[in-house]
C-alpha cells in the first residue's frame, strides 16, 4: 500500500494515554452501543460488535460494563441513543482530514468540529469531500521486538496485504479477514497488541514543517473532543517535526 502517515502512530500512542486518563472507556463503551444498535446484540454474527467488545476487555473494562452497553444499543436499557457521523474537510498545507465521531447531539459535536477547523487554519467540506483518498483496512499490531521475518511469513500465509514497520509492526489486511488474520496468527504463537479497524491514506501528501505544526494542532484539538472516536490525515510530516528537533 501506499505510505503511512505518522499521525496514525501518535493516535496509537495517545490511546494508552486515554486510557490513562480514563477517556478511553467513554469512547469504547459509545462504540459498543453503536454497534449494538446498528447490527445484532450477539458479537458472534456482529464483527463491528467483536471487535469493541474485544477493544474493551484488552482496556481491562469490566463485563458489567460492557453487557450494559450492549444492552443499551439494543434497546434492552435505557439510555442515550448515539449515532455515528464522519466530518471531512481540509487542514493545513491541504492535507484531508476525516473526523470519526459518536454522538448523541449531532448540533454540539458539529460546532466543536467546525470550531477546532476554523481556529488551526481548516475548512470543514461536505461528505464525500476528502472520504475518496482512504481506503478502509485491518490492523493488526505487533511489537517491534517481534521476528520480522516470522512475522511476515505468518501474515502472508494469513492472508494479510502488507507488513509495515512503524512504532509496531503493522501487518495490514482487508476488513473483511481481520478477525480469520487473527486467529491465524495467534495460531502461530504471535499476539497482537491492539486490532484496528482503519481509515488509512491511498497517497500522502508531503507538507512543510510551518504546515505540518499547524495540522498537528488541529488534528490534537479535533482528538480532544469528547465525541471524536478517531481522526486521519494524509500528510506526511517531516522526519524532524515528529522526533522533535
Amino acid at each position: 500500500m501506499a505510505g503511512h502517515s505518522k499521525w496514525a502512530n501518535i493516535q496509537h500512542r495517545k490511546k494508552a494515554q486515554d486510557a490513562k486518563r480514563g477517556k478511553l472507556f467513554t469512547r469504547l463503551i459509545r462504540d459498543i452501543t453503536v454497534s449494538a444498535r446498528l447490527g445484532d446484540a450477539n458479537p458472534d454474527n456482529n464483527p463491528r460488535l467483536r471487535l469493541a467488545i474485544d477493544k474493551a476487555i484488552a482496556a481491562n473494562m469490566s463485563k458489567d460494563n460492557v453487557e450494559r452497553a450492549i444492552k443499551r444499543g439494543s434497546g434492552e436499557m435505557d439510555g442515550a441513543i448515539y449515532e455515528n457521523i464522519t466530518y471531512e474537510g481540509y487542514g493545513p498545507g491541504g492535507a484531508a482530514v476525516l473526523t470519526e465521531c459518536t454522538t448523541d447531539n449531532k448540533n454540539r459535536t458539529v460546532a466543536e468540529i467546525r470550531h477546532a477547523f476554523t481556529r488551526y487554519g481548516g475548512n470543514l467540506g461536505t461528505s464525500g469531500s476528502v472520504s475518496y483518498l482512504f481506503e478502509q483496512k485491518g490492523v493488526l499490531h505487533y511489537p517491534l521486538e517481534s521476528n520480522e521475518n516470522t512475522l511476515l511469513e505468518a501474515a502472508i500465509t494469513a492472508g494479510a496485504k502488507d507488513l509495515v514497520s512503524n512504532d509496531t509492526f503493522e501487518v495490514i489486511v482487508e476488513p473483511d479477514k481481520l478477525f480469520s488474520v487473527k486467529r491465524a496468527m495467534q495460531t502461530a504463537g504471535l499476539e497482537a497488541e491492539s486490532t484496528e479497524i482503519e481509515m488509512r491514506p491511498t497517497n500522502l501528501i508531503p507538507l512543510n514543517k510551518n504546515d505540518s505544526t499547524k495540522l498537528m494542532h488541529l488534528l490534537e484539538a479535533l482528538d480532544a473532543c469528547d465525541d471524536v472516536q478517531n481522526v486521519y490525515c494524509n500528510a506526511e510530516f517531516p522526519e524532524t517535526l515528529l522526533s522533535g528537533e
